[in-house]
């Protein structure tokens, strides 16, 4: 990184087009890393040395905070840079296998990445789960390439994901809100990469199931959101759909507005294509 140039706009607002902030990012990369072609592809998307890079969940992160843009395009890419450099190195499957945890993501995210190339799973409501490495300071996606180094498939992987996430943070901690027409609310919000991805959890109907009065939805309309809901009443799901649909088309790292069905033997989706 040139120190010369790192700080070339650090006064200057992001733009709030697509197109605008693609630039200002493009400009921004061409100071700080000289030696690294960048060019844009089209609004949200360029190449970085050759590597093409979607920019909307960055974007997200500077339209919910513009005060602290520079400071997330910053680290965005230096942690990208540094999970590439963790991804491409070998890591024995003994020191990795407890730093493997899972995450829900939008089928969507194939449409710039190859589908081959990422260790995942299908699963319901257009989402897939997908494997991270969670390291102290980023996380990185488990390659389909590591995992046959490993000599696992992604059901093991799964496995061990979703136990390494039962053990993350094993006291879960929700708050119940009841509304005024009867629904109920369980929220739980750590911000550790990993609220959604505790629809997961084997035990979540055991543990939600007395405060929302049996079987229940969940929604996830981003990495960082999980709602739990009680079945009713309409004018009560009515609102918090509405909400999910707002924080699904504005949050960083969005995964669906659909609601999941989760109940003793499992999880569900309620879109058409589930």
């Amino acid at each position: 990184m040139s120190d010369s140039n790192q700080d070339k706009f650090p006064s200057d607002k992001f733009p709030e087009d697509w197109q605008g902030f693609t630039e200002m990012v493009e400009r921004l990369l061409k100071g700080w890393y000289q030696q690294k072609p960048v060019e844009i592809i089209s609004p949200l998307n360029l190449t970085i040395d050759g590597k093409a890079l979607g920019l909307e969940n960055l974007f997200r992160m500077v339209q919910q905070d513009p005060q602290r843009g520079h400071a997330f395009v910053r680290s965005y890419f230096e942690r990208i840079f540094e999970g590439d450099s963790v991804g491409s190195s070998l890591i024995p499957f003994a020191v990795a296998r407890h730093r493997i945890m899972p995450r829900i993501q939008p089928e969507s995210i194939f449409e710039g990445v190859d589908r081959q190339s990422i260790a995942h799973l299908p699963w319901v409501n257009g989402t897939v789960i997908v494997f991270v490495l969670d390291m102290p300071e980023m996380t990185v996606s488990v390659s389909t390439e590591q995992m046959i180094r490993w000599g696992i498939g992604p059901e093991d992987l799964e496995e061990i994901a979703r136990q390494n996430l039962g053990s993350y943070a094993p006291d879960l901690q929700v708050q119940v809100i009841a509304s005024h027409d009867g629904g109920r609310a369980a929220l739980l919000s750590l911000k550790d990469g990993y609220d959604a991805a505790r629809l997961l959890l084997s035990k979540l109907h055991e543990r939600l199931a007395k405060e929302l009065r049996g079987d229940f939805y969940v929604a996830t309309p981003a990495r960082d959101v999980f709602i739990a809901l009680s079945y009713g009443p309409d004018p009560f799901l009515d609102r918090i759909r509405a909400r999910i649909a707002r924080d699904y088309s504005r949050l960083p790292y969005p995964i669906t507005s659909d609601f999941f069905i989760v109940t003793r033997d499992g999880v569900a989706g309620t879109s058409k294509a589930a």
